[in-house]
């Protein structure tokens, strides 16, 4: 799709270029040969640097995109009898076309939410059967940071869905797509929201936050670690030319760009949600926590409003709407969306 009137939309993160910085980055490490697969002097180097994030115990493997750091993450965790506990909003469960479930062998058991967050009350009920053969053994609980619903789990809601986890012998997966924007919502380190409230394994994403290509899996609990090599290769996730997301991960995290970017994210989707809120027609619908803003409005309107600046209209049947910022978001944007919609809908 392309958008004539105003390129800078509100449809997703994904959509917002590459940071010049990170571009720069790329281009300086376009020089010559490198050995690859890893091999190369800056892959080591970027590893380290987001394994600093962490903490001593952090083992950190490079993959190519979102849903394969997810999947691997997954396969790192589960044989084919086990099952995964989610949001029924996740991700992995709404927008990864089954690839968890093809790749993993595994069951994907979505429960409801309390704007997009998933409680230890809430898991409960699927916590049975273990040791029950003819039953799908419970072995992941996996969590979105931020949700898909523009919400933020606090490090008590971590820690607590954590020690569930482990009481159960099972694990937690945090899908950390957007956790540069969760990290600048709460205002605290990684190492107090990840590494401290014990969580076993994530995504530790850039694609969303000015990087063009690239997760990290990031594993906290060694025995995960052991095999995900060959996880990783079987799953078609080893690049060859894996500078080029070393490149971009140093760049990124380079004098706190990261932080930066999620911060500016964060506070356009402020800015939007205020204004919006001041509209009669328009109610909205979560916390807005991080860069996602999820509202309503009248559905006959919705066309020509995404004629205008694109967007997704997230469900139909409301309809709800979802409104996302990104790090090159300008007040500017804001405002022209906020005029039009004053103009459409008053």
């Amino acid at each position: 799709m392309t958008y004539d009137k105003h390129p800078r939309g509100f449809a997703s993160d994904n959509n917002a270029p590459v940071h010049p910085t990170v571009l720069e980055a790329m281009q300086r490490v376009n020089n010559g040969h490198a050995v690859g697969y890893g091999d190369d002097p800056w892959s080591p180097q970027a590893a380290e640097r987001i394994a600093s994030l962490f903490g001593d115990k952090a083992e950190v493997f490079f993959v190519l995109t979102g849903t394969g750091a997810n999947v691997m993450a997954l396969g790192s965790a589960m044989h084919p009898w086990h099952s995964v506990i989610c949001a029924e909003t996740a991700h992995i469960h709404e927008d990864e076309c089954g690839a968890p479930e093809r790749f993993t062998g595994s069951k994907v058991i979505p429960i409801g939410h309390v704007h997009g967050k998933i409680t230890p009350a809430l898991i409960d009920k699927e916590l049975t059967g273990f040791g029950f053969e003819h039953h799908s053994q419970p072995r992941v609980i996996s969590i979105s940071q931020t949700t898909e619903r523009g919400t933020v789990y606090t490090p008590e809601e971590i820690r607590e869905l954590a020690a569930l986890a482990h009481d159960h012998g099972m694990v937690l997966h945090v899908d950390g797509a957007r956790i540069a924007n969760a990290v600048a919502a709460l205002g605290i380190t990684l190492k107090e929201m990840i590494t401290g409230t014990g969580v076993d394994i994530l995504s530790f994403g850039g694609t969303k936050d000015g990087m063009m290509y690239g997760e990290a899996v990031v594993i906290l609990n060694g025995t995960l670690a052991k095999d995900f090599r060959y996880i990783r290769k079987q799953g078609m996730q080893l690049a060859s030319k894996m500078r080029y997301i070393a490149a971009q991960f140093l760049a990124w995290l380079e004098d706190d760009l990261w932080l930066k970017n999620a911060r500016h994210a964060n506070r356009m989707a402020s800015l939007l949600a205020q204004e919006a809120a001041a509209i009669p027609a328009i109610r909205i619908l979560h916390p807005v926590e991080a860069n996602g803003v999820f509202a309503t409005l009248p559905k006959e309107k919705i066309p020509a409003l995404q004629e205008e600046y694109f967007f997704y209209l997230f469900d139909e049947n409301i309809p709800a709407v979802r409104w996302m910022t990104s790090w090159d978001t300008t007040e500017e944007d804001v405002k022209g969306f906020i005029d039009m919609l004053r103009k459409q809908l008053t």
